[in-house]
């Protein structure tokens, strides 16, 4: 009983700054900080974001300030990584998947009723302009067409512009020295939201960097809040809830084809999944490149494992001489960056000039057009690939060579058995089965091997008569690239994002399969 009061007078009191007083005044802090953030991002239409935000943080501060969750600490940061780098882009992926998003269909409705609704156009005289004064306060200074004469403002800054300035007359330019075009290029995007007011009443607006003239909004809004109308034209517009444009309409109220940019995003439903079905110019283009992604994904694991295991066995064998030599120079393909290994390949089978064709021209009298023929671009690149590849294997199959028994092969050197022999009885079986996790993983990284084929081919040759562009070494990967980002129509995000959903489901059943094989393997 003393010992432990002696403990308890012994022991110091927590200093201010270890005290849960500060805990609570920073997580407090913190959650301010959030709250804020995520009313901003949600005020500016980032709905996802906030959403996101606002249940990471959430759970973050119930794990770090609960103490009964105090095991999830460990495990938070990995499942806030996860959740944020994997599972966000691959739901905003699928989300887009069901859209008309695109290089023009990028706006929200609102968004893009608002960029219609500032449009204007000229209606009255045009004034030539300039500004007079120094760094802190400015005069705008109107020239009369008609008569020449001239017009100042009151002095303004451009931190503090108003929304409108009131025009004087005034004898003589005014006073100051006056602004350089580069100072009204700076100030251009201010002085655009500034109205000048003449003494009768009208209102100029800056139409290009020496003018002023009498502007008037393009489009009018209808009571409905949706139907534009044209004031110069008087073409009437409506949007068009399909298409995600405004499009024209008669009087009959019927669709016309003339449509206004900028578009807005609209739900499609399953129209893009279903347009690689059935549009046979998307089609065709993407079950050649589905057959292709496979066969190039199958013949690079057997390529790379072939190569690869046998210069395993050959530097593994003991009466070779130099062995250390043979392994650093066998694996320096590994250790070169990829993508220098590529771009020096890529000179190396130049057509004309590369010093592969130079080598086959003098032997065969041979120029194959590596390029430009679809199955010499393929054999290319799985050569290059198994270039690439072939060291990863060779490694893993020296480390697993190292625990086969030497006992295996005394014994079947008693029973006079060959190299061959004993390679495809003992040594290949072996080693196939612990490697056999590994071979699908590598199958499912060169399914989606962007790298070897945007450097080395572009996915060319293209193919002919497709509706989005596509190329005979194209892998689903690339393909979909192209057509997020290289549609000659405009870029189509929704059509790539349900190919690139199609390949997560691909690569999702190879990562399962994968799973149960090494369960497997290994039970």
């Amino acid at each position: 009983m003393q010992l432990a009061l002696a403990n308890n007078t012994g022991r110091k009191k927590p200093k201010w700054w270890q005290s849960d007083v500060l805990k609570w005044l920073v997580i407090g802090l913190f959650t301010l900080v959030t709250c804020y953030l995520v009313v901003l991002m949600y005020a500016q239409g980032e709905y996802l974001f906030a959403i996101l935000t606002l249940v990471l943080v959430s759970a973050g501060l119930y794990v770090f300030a609960n103490r009964r969750a105090y095991t999830w600490r460990y495990v938070y940061p990995g499942i806030a990584g996860m959740g944020l780098f994997v599972l966000f882009p691959l739901i905003c992926t699928i989300a887009i998947a069901f859209t008309n998003y695109s290089s023009t269909n990028q706006l929200t409705f609102e968004r893009a009723q608002s960029v219609l609704m500032q449009r204007q156009f000229q209606t009255g005289k045009t004034f030539t302009f300039a500004l007079y004064g120094d760094e802190n306060k400015w005069r705008l200074q109107l020239t009369n067409p008609d008569n020449d004469q001239l017009l100042i403002s009151d002095p303004f800054s451009f931190d503090a512009i108003p929304e409108q300035l009131k025009l004087a007359p005034q004898q003589g330019d005014a006073q100051g020295e006056k602004a350089t075009l580069r100072v009204i290029t700076q100030n251009r995007q201010t002085m655009s939201n500034m109205v000048a007011i003449l003494p009768d009443g009208g209102e100029l607006r800056m139409s290009s960097l020496r003018q002023f003239s009498g502007t008037s909004p393009l489009y009018s809004l209808a009571e409905d809040s949706k139907t534009l109308t044209n004031k110069q034209t008087g073409v009437v517009y409506r949007p068009d809830m399909e298409s995600g444009f405004y499009q024209s309409v008669n009087a009959e109220g019927q669709w016309q084809g003339e449509k206004l940019s900028p578009g807005f995003t609209v739900t499609t439903g399953w129209k893009n999944f279903l347009r690689v079905l059935q549009d046979e110019g998307i089609k065709k283009p993407f079950l050649s490149i589905f057959v292709w992604t496979i066969v190039f994904s199958v013949m690079t694991v057997i390529l790379t494992v072939a190569v690869g295991m046998v210069l395993a066995c050959v530097v593994q064998w003991e009466e070779l001489k130099g062995k250390a030599i043979y392994r650093v120079l066998l694996i320096l393909p590994y250790a070169v960056p990829s993508f220098i290994s590529i771009l020096i390949f890529k000179g190396l089978f130049n057509q004309s000039f590369g010093e592969i064709n130079l080598m086959l021209g003098h032997l065969f009298g041979i120029k194959p057009a590596w390029f430009s023929d679809p199955y010499t671009a393929k054999s290319m690149i799985l050569i290059v690939n198994t270039w690439l590849g072939y060291p990863y294997m060779m490694i893993l199959c020296m480390g697993l060579l190292k625990a086969i028994p030497d006992d295996l092969y005394e014994a079947s050197a008693m029973d006079g058995a060959t190299p061959m022999q004993n390679f495809f009885r003992i040594t290949f079986p072996l080693l196939i089965k612990p490697l056999t996790p590994l071979m699908i993983a590598s199958f499912a990284f060169n399914f989606n091997n962007f790298v070897l084929i945007q450097l080395l081919t572009n996915g060319g040759p293209d193919m002919i008569g497709t509706t989005t562009p596509a190329g005979y070494t194209d892998l689903l990967v690339s393909y979909t690239y192209r057509i997020a980002f290289e549609g000659g129509g405009g870029q189509d995000f929704g059509l790539a994002a349900a190919i690139a959903t199609l390949i997560f489901l691909l690569v999702g059943a190879l990562a399962i399969l994968n799973l149960k094989v090494s369960k497997m393997n290994f039970d």
